[in-house]
């Protein structure tokens, strides 16, 4: 998927055109976009904030930052069709979003009782091999997937500077900015 924070619409059409869904961090940056190319599919990356919920809540294809019970029935409330992923902080940084991995099999299984869960989503650590933790999200994904008895097929791990990493650990989904469209 291509990240398109910060970039302008014509990056946002490139990657449609190309056959990639287009990601976004921030719910007000992205709804001018969807607005204007609503044939993209659309995902949320970055935090999603209660009092975003009702922008956010049915507009996107997938909302990758799921991270808590209460985001969770917020959204439920708007559109219990909202397709999600549960953001785990495996790099347990204190700057990063994201539930306790101790906490994410059984999260996931509460989740997936109330909106349609796909998978598991982390961002690597900021200054250390990402690999372990992007095994652990796997793990934790397989887990999950066992206790529910039904697949999550999406992997969402990997960025510009980790994506290798990732991939190497079973990613299926990379967002990915600076490495699709440089660094201006």
């Amino acid at each position: 998927m291509a990240v398109t924070k910060g970039r302008p619409l014509a990056a946002c059409r490139e990657a449609h055109a190309l056959g990639l869904a287009v990601g976004e961090n921030r719910v007000q940056e992205a709804l001018s976009k969807l607005e204007a190319l609503p044939a993209a599919e659309w995902h949320l990356v970055g935090h999603l904030q209660r009092n975003k919920v009702s922008r956010a809540a049915g507009r996107f294809a997938l909302i990758q930052s799921l991270d808590s019970l209460e985001l969770a029935e917020a959204i439920a409330r708007r559109d219990p069709e909202q397709q999600v992923l549960l953001e785990v902080n495996v790099a347990r940084e204190s700057q990063k979003q994201g539930c306790d991995p101790a906490e994410a099999v059984g999260l996931a299984t509460t989740l997936a009782g109330l909106l349609p869960l796909r998978g598991l989503m982390c961002v690597g650590p900021l200054n250390a091999d990402p690999q372990p933790a992007f095994e652990e999200l796997r793990r934790l994904r397989d887990l999950a997937e066992q206790r529910l008895g039904a697949p999550l097929p999406v992997l969402s791990m990997g960025m510009s500077d980790d994506f290798e990493a990732a991939l190497a650990a079973g990613s299926s989904m990379l967002r990915l900015g600076r490495f699709l469209f440089g660094t201006g």
